[in-house]
């Protein structure tokens, strides 16, 4: 078996747990491929870590190592970015919650040893994530897609802006806003959420759409089909706003007009045997406390 492990470098508890793993791993002889980050991140605090040399040992590539599993060591932004940098190699993603909420880092890290034996003998299942890309026409943009959601937000203490939205092609409304956060059924419990819009289960295929500080009362978050294409025409005072892709964010110019819908592939999300998203929802919301 082969897996690789990512996390966030700056915090001890990554780099503690990373350890662990390492130490857990040799005994069961599986090969472990980390991060750059974290490969230079423990070699600087003299962490214990195998030699160089060690072929079983050595950094993750972007390009893959025919990698079995990866592990995400972190909260749920940590999960986002190993995503990103899985994209489309098809390799199931384990998050392990270093952070709060988790609802994709779902196993704690006293459940780390129990998840890596299920992952040994073979008793786990994988989630299939629908992605959602973004292209701008008149921009290029790197990193077009998002796991939760894809925002575009006024940008900084700008007035609100304008977003003429039309969905296959046809008008759907004109948004006076603070922003619009497009989101995916996993990224329900994330922007989405602290918007006001609904949650999801992560298998419903659709894509939300909730508006944040809406000028309207009347206009509330919609759910669309997933298969359905949104396009964007953005204006504000400032001639300018912001694009934010799973909270990469970057400044767009009102001439780039931008393109989304449903990604042509899927992220793997690998869940413990008695994984609920009923359970979770009342675990980590506190519903019935």
């Amino acid at each position: 078996m082969k897996i690789a492990i990512f996390g966030n470098a700056m915090k001890h508890n990554t780099l503690d747990e990373v350890s662990h793993l390492l130490e857990f791993m040799e005994l069961r002889q599986v090969d472990v491929y980390l991060s750059q980050e974290l490969r230079q991140e423990m070699n600087l605090r003299e962490y214990p870590a195998f030699p160089a040399e060690d072929e079983a040992w050595r950094a993750f590539t972007e390009e893959g190592n025919m990698i079995d599993f990866a592990l995400s060591i972190g909260g749920d932004g940590t999960f986002l970015t190993t995503a990103s940098i899985i994209g489309n190699k098809n390799i199931p993603i384990v998050g392990i919650n270093c952070g709060h909420l988790g609802f994709l880092a779902e196993v704690q890290t006293n459940q780390v040893d129990i998840i890596m034996e299920q992952l040994i003998k073979g008793r786990y299942t994988i989630e299939q994530r629908s992605l959602l890309y973004v292209e701008g026409k008149g921009g290029h943009l790197s990193s077009p897609y998002a796991l939760n959601e894809i925002a575009v937000m006024k940008s900084g203490l700008s007035s609100m802006i304008t977003i003429d939205v039309s969905v296959n092609g046809s008008p759907l409304h004109c948004y006076e806003a603070d922003g619009l956060v497009i989101s995916t059924p996993t990224g329900s419990t994330a922007y989405n959420l602290s918007v006001g819009g609904p949650l999801m289960e992560p298998h419903v295929k659709a894509i939300i759409l909730s508006p944040i500080a809406t000028h309207r009362l009347s206009v509330r978050p919609l759910v669309i089909p997933e298969d359905w294409t949104i396009d964007l025409k953005l204006s504000s005072r400032n001639g300018n706003y912001l694009l934010s892709v799973d909270g990469r964010s970057r400044s767009l110019l009102n001439e780039v007009q931008l393109h989304i819908e449903k990604a042509p592939y899927t992220t793997k999300v690998v869940q413990l045997e008695e994984h609920s998203f009923i359970q979770a929802l009342k675990d980590k919301l506190q519903w019935g406390k």
